[in-house]
C-alpha cells in the first residue's frame, strides 16, 4: 500500500506504515559526545545542557546581496529561532570542473560567521546533492557530461564530489562549535537519498569517511525523504530500518495540506504523531533510532509555487500561518522531536538560472519572512514558540506522562513531563475531523504542585494551546498557565493568547504576595496551597506587579497575539512597540536600541539603563508601569518613497542569428562527441544537446545551412527546455515555428517535439539557413537518484524531411552557441546563474556601461518588435531616504492577474544582474523584487529587458514600473555588489 507524502519540497511516493503500539521511550540511551555537542535518545545537548533546536532554513545564494544576509539572520533571531540551517549549492560555486569560487556573493564563510555573530547556531547541509528546487538539484552544469552515475560509489563521480566537499567542509570545519567559538553544531551529508542499494551504502560510507577526514567533528546526519527509516545510524536496534554511516537519524515532512494551483487551500488531516504518540512504530519518527533524539531536518513552513499557477504564496502563508505553527510544531515537540528546522524561514529569490523546472523566479515559499524581507504574521506567532523553549528547554527532552481526558471529544490532550524536573507541557489540539470547530473544554490534571481543574479553555479551529505547568521560570514557581510564554527572564514574564479569549495563570508563594493589577485582571489567593491565581482576557498589553511572598518581585505582562507581536526580546532587553528590535547594546550608561518601524510607533523598554537611543537618536523617556520606561513621543516611521516613472526607453532588435548573413563561423560545429544525456537520439544523429559543448544555463542557438530542394518538406525537432521553456524556429530570418512547453504540476513537462512545415522558399534552389533558439528553463533535479538531471537540454534530435519517404533527405550541419565563453565565461563575479546565450547577453547589452545611444528611442512605451528577442533599456535615478530599508520591485502589467492574454517572456536585468524571468501568459509572478546592493537606492541604475515573442501586435510587452514592496525606517547599511560594468563582446 502506498500514498503520496509531501517531502523534501517534492511529491514522492512513500510507504504507509502499519499501525503499531506507541513506542517505548528509551530513558537509558547512552550519551554520545562529539566535542561540545552530545545527545542521548531524548535531546541534543550543548556543553552538557539539554537544548531544543528551533531552526529555520535560509539559502544565502537566493539573496545575492551579502549585507542583507545579516538582515535575514537578525529577523530569524528576533522571531524566536536559536538556529539557522544553510544549504550550499555546489553548482553556484563551480562554473567548470576543478574551479570553486567562494568570493563575493558566494562567500559562505561570511554567512556562517554572520550567523554566529547574531547568536544563532548553524546546521550545515553541503550536499553533494541538495535538491532545494535548484537546477540539477545543486549539481554543477559540467557534471551533466559525466557518464558516471551520480549519487553512487562510482569513482569518477566520487572524485568530483570530493573536490567540492574538501572545499566546503574546510570552510565549515573552521566554524564548528568544537573550536570554542564557531556556531556549527550539526552537519548533513547527502539529502533525501531514497536509494538504499549496496552501491549507495558504499557511497554513504565514503561520504562519512571523507567528511571526517576534512575535519568535521560535530554529529553527522542524512535527511530521509519522509519518515521511512532510511539511513538510521548503524547499530539501531529497530527492525526494518536501513542503516547507514550517520550519527543521528533525521527526516523531513510537509504535512497539513497545501494550496492548489488555483490558490485554494487543500487542507489535510491534523498534525501527524511522528514519534511518542504515533502509530508509525518501528520506522516512524524518532523511533527509527531510539538512541538518538527526534530530528526533523525539514518541517514545512510553506510550499514552493509552480509555473502556471494562480500564485499560491499568500495562500501558503495563511495555510502555514500562526495556528499551523502552534499545532504542527507543537505536536512534533510533544512527540519527542526536539530538533526542528522550518523549511523555509526565508525563501528569497531563485534569480537568474538558479531554479529547477518546477519553480519560477520567486522562492517566497509563503515563509515567515517574505521574499521582500518583511515579517509575516506567522513570524510573530513563531516568536512565542521560541520564547517557551528558551524558558523551558527541558521541553526538548520530555516524555509522555499520564493520560488526560478533556471534557470534549473534539479535543485531544498531549501530556509530557521532564524526568529530571517534572515540569509539564500539555498541548491541546482538535482531533482530526474537528479542525475547524470552535470548542470550549476543560480537564483535570495531577500536576507537580497538586491536582487542578482547569478553567474553560477555548480552541478555535486550526490551532493548539501550549499549557506549561510545574516549572521554575522568571525566578517564580509557575503552577500552570493557559497562556503561552513569550518571554521569561529574571523578574519579567510575558504571556500571550488569542484576542478576547480568557486566560489563567497560577503562581506559588510561601505567603500572600502584594499584587498591583489593572482592571480586568481578577486576583485570588488560596492560602492553603499558596496559590496566587490571576484570571484575565487577552487583549492590549497589561501589567501586573507582584512583590513579596518569599520570591523576587515579578512584572507580569499579559496580552494578545498582536500585543506579543509588538514585543521583542534582544540582548536581555524587552522592548515593545516597534516593528522589529535588532539589538540592545548597553555602553557608558546608554542603552542603544536598533530596529525598524513601519509607522510612528510607541516604545516601552524594560532596562536598568535610563538613557535610551533608537537607531542612534536619543529618545526622551518617562517611567511607566512595571519598572519600564516609555517614550514621551512616538519614535518616527519611514518617509514615503517617491519612485520615478520608467521612461526614456531605448530599443534594439536582438535576433541577428536568424538572418542569413549572420556570421556563425566562430560557433562550435556540432559533431558526434560523446555525451551523458539520458535523452535518446535516433541512430546516426550527431550530439545536439547543449551540455557537451559547455553550455549549461539559459538560451542556446543552433544554425544550419542547407541547399533548397523538393525534399525540404518539414522540420522535425525534439528538444529539452525545462518547465515553461520554449523553442523558436527561423528560416532565412523569418519565424516559421514556435512552441511553449506547457506548465504542468507537480512535475512540469520538460521536453517537447515540434514539426514545422517548411515554406515553399525552402524548396527553391539556393542557400538557406535554419536558426533555432531553445530556452532552457533549468535542468531537472535528481530526486530519485536516477540521473534525472541528465535529461537533454537544447536540441536533442533534428531532421529536415520530405513530406513522404525517409528522413534525413536533406543533410544539416549544425553549429551551436550559448553563453559567451561557455564554461569559461568572463563575468565570474555574477557567476553561473547570470547569463545565457542571447545575442544581447553575448554583446553586453545587459551591462550598465553599454552605450545604447544608437538604439531607437521609444519614450515611455515598449513597442512591439520583430519576431524573436528585442531589447529595451532605460536608466533611472533613485533617492531612497537614508536610514530606510526598502525593497523595490519591477512590476509588469496588471499585477492583480496571474497571467495575461499577451504571449511574451522577459529576461530582467538590473545593473547587469539577471533578476528573473517573466512569462506573461504563463505566470503567476508579475512583481520581481530587486535587493538593495544590486539596485542602487541612492544613485543611477540601468534596467535592460530581453523580450521574446512571435512579434504579433497582440503580444506586445505591457507597461513596466517600479513599485515599493516594503518600506521601513531602520535596516542596515548595504554596500553595492562589485561586478563588471562592461565586457568584451562575443558574437
Amino acid at each position: 500500500m502506498r500514498s503520496l507524502l509531501l517531502v523534501g519540497a517534492a511529491l514522492i511516493a512513500a510507504p504507509v506504515l502499519a499501525q503499531e503500539a506507541r513506542p517505548t521511550v528509551n530513558l537509558k540511551a547512552p550519551v554520545k559526545t562529539f566535542g561540545r555537542v552530545s545527545f542521548d535518545g531524548r535531546s541534543l545537548m550543548i556543553d552538557g545542557k539539554r537544548t531544543p533546536i528551533w531552526a529555520a532554513e535560509f539559502h544565502p545564494y537566493r539573496l545575492p546581496s551579502p549585507d542583507l544576509w545579516r538582515d535575514v539572520l537578525q529577523k530569524l533571531k528576533a522571531s524566536g529561532f536559536n538556529t539557522v540551517t544553510f544549504y550550499f549549492d555546489w553548482g553556484y560555486h563551480s562554473p567548470k570542473q576543478g574551479e570553486l569560487d567562494f568570493t563575493g556573493i558566494r562567500d559562505m564563510e561570511r554567512a556562517i560567521t554572520m550567523a554566529g555573530e547574531e547568536g544563532l547556531y548553524v546546521i550545515t547541509r553541503v550536499g553533494p546533492y541538495v535538491n532545494a528546487e535548484l537546477a540539477r538539484g545543486g549539481f554543477p552544469g559540467w557534471l551533466n557530461n559525466q557518464r558516471a552515475r551520480a549519487r553512487t560509489d562510482d569513482p569518477e563521480y566520487l572524485k568530483a564530489a570530493d573536490e567540492w566537499l574538501a572545499a566546503i567542509d574546510g570552510i565549515v570545519a573552521r566554524h564548528q562549535i568544537n573550536d570554542g567559538k564557531g556556531p556549527v553544531i550539526l552537519h548533513q551529508i547527502e539529502n533525501e537519498l531514497s536509494q538504499t542499494s549496496p552501491a549507495h551504502r558504499r557511497y554513504m560510507d565514503h561520504l562519512y569517511a571523507v567528511t571526517r577526514s576534512h575535519g568535521i567533528t560535530v554529529p553527522i546526519f542524512h535527511n530521509d525523504p519522509g519518515r521511512n527509516g532510511n539511513w538510521a545510524p548503524d547499530g539501531s536496534p529497530v527492525p526494518g530500518v536501513v542503516h547507514g554511516p550517520v550519527d543521528m537519524y533525521a527526516f523531513d515532512g510537509y504535512p497539513g495540506g497545501t494550496c492548489t494551483a488555483q490558490g485554494k487551500i487543500a487542507r489535510g488531516n491534523g498534525a501527524p504523531d511522528w514519534g511518542y504518540y504515533g502509530i508509525g512504530g518501528a520506522k516512524g519518527g524518532a523511533s527509527a533510532s531510539p538512541d538518538t533524539p527526534g530530528f526533523m531536518a525539514e518541517i514545512g513552513g510553506g510550499w514552493f509555487d509552480y509555473w502556471g499557477s494562480d500564485g499560491i504564496y499568500a495562500c501558503n502563508a495563511g495555510q502555514t500561518g500562526p495556528g499551523y505553527g502552534r499545532l504542527f510544531y507543537g505536536t512534533n515537540f510533544v512527540n519527542g522531536i526536539g530538533l526542528q528546522s522550518i523549511y523555509m524561514g526565508y525563501g528569497g529569490t531563485s534569480w537568474g538560472w538558479l531554479p529547477a523546472p518546477v519553480v519560477f523566479t520567486s522562492y517566497d515559499y509563503g515563509a515567515a519572512i517574505a521574499e521582500d524581507r518583511s515579517l509575516r504574521e506567522k513570524a510573530l506567532a513563531l516568536k512565542p514558540i521560541g520564547g517557551t523553549l528558551a524558558a523551558l528547554p527541558e521541553i526538548a527532552a520530555m516524555v509522555p506522562a499520564d493520560k488526560l481526558t478533556p471534557s470534549s471529544d473534539a479535543i485531544r490532550l498531549y501530556h509530557n513531563r521532564s524526568p529530571e524536573t517534572d515540569a509539564r507541557l500539555i498541548l491541546a489540539a482538535h482531533q482530526p475531523g474537528h479542525l475547524t470547530q470552535d470548542t470550549s473544554f476543560t480537564f483535570a490534571a495531577d500536576l507537580p504542585d497538586g491536582h487542578y481543574q482547569m478553567p474553560q479553555i477555548r480552541l478555535n479551529g486550526y490551532d493548539a494551546k501550549w499549557i506549561v505547568a510545574g516549572a521554575n521560570v522568571a525566578e517564580q514557581r509557575l503552577v500552570y498557565t493557559t497562556s503561552q510564554i513569550q518571554t521569561a527572564r529574571d523578574g519579567l514574564l510575558l504571556l500571550i493568547g488569542r484576542s478576547a479569549e480568557a486566560g489563567r495563570t497560577v503562581l506559588r508563594y510561601a505567603s500572600k504576595p502584594a499584587v498591583k493589577a489593572p482592571d480586568g485582571v481578577a486576583v485570588s489567593w488560596d492560602a492553603s496551597r499558596g496559590d496566587l491565581t490571576l484570571d484575565y482576557t487577552h487583549g492590549a498589553l497589561s501589567t501586573v506587579e507582584i512583590s513579596g511572598g518569599g520570591r523576587p518581585a515579578l512584572t507580569l505582562l499579559l496580552g494578545d497575539d498582536a500585543a506579543g507581536g509588538a514585543c521583542w526580546d534582544a540582548d536581555g532587553v524587552l522592548a515593545c512597540g516597534p516593528a522589529l528590535l535588532r539589538h540592545a547594546r548597553a555602553k557608558g550608561g546608554i542603552l542603544a536600541l536598533t530596529g525598524d518601524t513601519v509607522a510612528a510607533s510607541p516604545l516601552r523598554v524594560w532596562s536598568k539603563q535610563t538613557r535610551i537611543t533608537w537607531n542612534g537618536a536619543p529618545v526622551a523617556m518617562k517611567p511607566a508601569a512595571g519598572g519600564s520606561l516609555e517614550a514621551i513621543a512616538p519614535i518616527p516611521g519611514p518617509a514615503p518613497i517617491a519612485l520615478p516613472a520608467l521612461n526614456n526607453w531605448r530599443m534594439a532588435e536582438g535576433t541577428p542569428e536568424a538572418t542569413p548573413t549572420f556570421d556563425d563561423s566562430a560557433w562550435q560545429a556540432i559533431d558526434h562527441r560523446a555525451d551523458a544525456s539520458q535523452s535518446q537520439k535516433p541512430a546516426g544523429q550527431p550530439t545536439l544537446t547543449m551540455d557537451p559543448y559547455g553550455f549549461h544555463e539559459g538560451d542556446v542557438w543552433y544554425r544550419a545551412h542547407f541547399v533548397g530542394s523538393a525534399d525540404a518538406g518539414r522540420l522535425s525537432l525534439t528538444y529539452g527546455a525545462g518547465g515553461a521553456g520554449m523553442v523558436q524556429v527561423f528560416l532565412d530570418g523569418r519565424l516559421i515555428g514556435q512552441q511553449d512547453l506547457p506548465a504542468a504540476m507537480p512535475r512540469p513537462i520538460t521536453t517537447g517535439n515540434i514539426t514545422v512545415p517548411m515554406p515553399d522558399a525552402a524548396r527553391v534552389a539556393g542557400d538557406h539557413v535554419l536558426s533555432v533558439m531553445v530556452r532552457n528553463n533549468g535542468h531537472n533535479w535528481d530526486l530519485t537518484a536516477m540521473d534525472e538531471h541528465k535529461e537533454g537540454r537544447g536540441l536533442i534530435a533534428a531532421s529536415l524531411e520530405p513530406l513522404t519517404g525517409p528522413a534525413f533527405a536533406v543533410p544539416l550541419n549544425w553549429r551551436i552557441q550559448g553563453r559567451a565563453g561557455g564554461e569559461d565565461f568572463a563575468d565570474r563575479m555574477r557567476g553561473t546563474p547570470n547569463n545565457g546565450g542571447q545575442y544581447g547577453e553575448r554583446m553586453g547589452w545587459h551591462l550598465p556601461a553599454f552605450d545604447d545611444h544608437a538604439w531607437r528611442a521609444t519614450g515611455t512605451t515598449l513597442p512591439q518588435g520583430a519576431a524573436g528577442t528585442n531589447w529595451y533599456r532605460t536608466h533611472v535615478m533613485l533617492n531612497v531616504p537614508r536610514g530606510q530599508d526598502a525593497t523595490i520591485g519591477l512590476a509588469f502589467g496588471d499585477t492583480a492577474r496571474p497571467r495575461s492574454a499577451a504571449q511574451y517572456r522577459v529576461l530582467i536585468f538590473v545593473n547587469g544582474w539577471n533578476m528573473g524571468q517573466f512569462i506573461a501568459h504563463v505566470g503567476p509572478q508579475r512583481v520581481f523584487p530587486i535587493p538593495e546592493g544590486i539596485l542602487n537606492h541612492h544613485g543611477a541604475n540601468t534596467i535592460a529587458l530581453a523580450v521574446t515573442s512571435d512579434g504579433a501586435p497582440a503580444n506586445a510587452p505591457e507597461n513596466v514600473r517600479l513599485v515599493t514592496m516594503q518600506n521601513r525606517r531602520g535596516g542596515l547599511e548595504v554596500a553595492p555588489i562589485a561586478a563588471p560594468a562592461s565586457l568584451a563582446p562575443t558574437h
